[in-house]
């Protein structure tokens, strides 16, 4: 069982930035895949960022990549989110997930809703124009 908490969203002008954390409880944090996903209204849950254990490998949704930044710190048992640039298109709920599997030994990441095991309760992020 893996509980996951987010925190750290909120209401910001366009433009603006903003950090999300997600803190895992009940399993070994550094050997889960982390993600972030975002759920907007009206549209279905879509992919944002991904990491690999040991952080080395992210992968982002191209929607996202170079604004955004996927970071994790295992002696905190934590996975960031840095959104920079923001749009109002950028507004959603947004999700923290985590995967089992390690993938060790591969740069694989994986970026498919089925792939997560556990997900958190989400944090609103409003982009204002």
């Amino acid at each position: 069982q893996v509980r996951l908490a987010e925190s750290g969203g909120g209401l910001v002008q366009a433009g603006g930035s903003l950090r999300l954390s997600c803190v895992a409880s009940g399993r070994t944090f550094s050997s889960l895949t982390m993600g972030w996903f975002r759920q907007a209204p009206g549209k279905e849950r879509e992919f944002v960022a991904a990491i690999s254990w040991s952080g080395m490998n992210k992968y982002y949704a191209v929607s996202v990549k170079g604004r955004f930044t996927i970071s994790r710190d295992n002696a905190k048992n934590t996975v960031y989110l840095q959104m920079n640039s923001l749009k109002p298109e950028d507004t959603a709920v947004y999700y923290c997930a985590a995967d089992l599997i390690t993938y060790s030994g591969t740069y694989y990441v994986p970026e498919e809703e089925y792939a997560y095991d556990y997900w958190g309760q989400g944090t609103q992020v409003t982009v204002s124009s």
